[in-house]
């Protein structure tokens, strides 16, 4: 509900609150537990759901696969794509190249913080060979 703070109408709160627990179920089963006492992607989703609560037009996340599981990361990404599909602009930074084009329209690759390629995301993805090489 924290994530909720900045919205006006606060009666789409449950509404909202409803959305989160349909994108992340698990959290829906572990809304009784402390945030201190989760697993690592389930911190991760709650970390996603709070920013979700505020109905936001842009969603932005750094690096969310860091030290989680595979098979989180998978899931995570797979939401990261469905929200995107509904409407949600996402400024994601992340190292890995292939997750992150999966779900982007545009990439840029930063190397340093300085830009070495940009592009759609399905044109960077028939250069990854590149992009790997631009990054070494």
């Amino acid at each position: 509900m924290l994530g909720a703070t900045p919205l006006h109408d606060k009666s789409r709160q449950a509404t909202l609150l409803e959305r989160v627990y349909e994108i992340f179920p698990r959290l829906k089963e572990r809304r009784n537990q402390r945030a201190g006492t989760m697993a690592g992607g389930e911190r991760q989703m709650l970390a996603v759901g709070r920013a979700l609560m505020s109905d936001p037009k842009l969603l932005m996340l750094d690096v969310p696969s860091l030290g989680l599981a595979p098979a989180v990361v998978e899931s995570m990404y797979e939401t990261f794509g469905r929200l995107h599909r509904e409407g949600l602009t996402i400024l994601l930074a992340e190292q890995s190249i292939e997750l992150t084009l999966e779900v982007s329209d545009f990439a840029t690759v930063l190397q340093v913080g300085k830009s070495v390629l940009s592009g759609t995301a399905a044109a960077l993805a028939l250069r990854q060979s590149a992009i790997k090489m631009a990054l070494t």
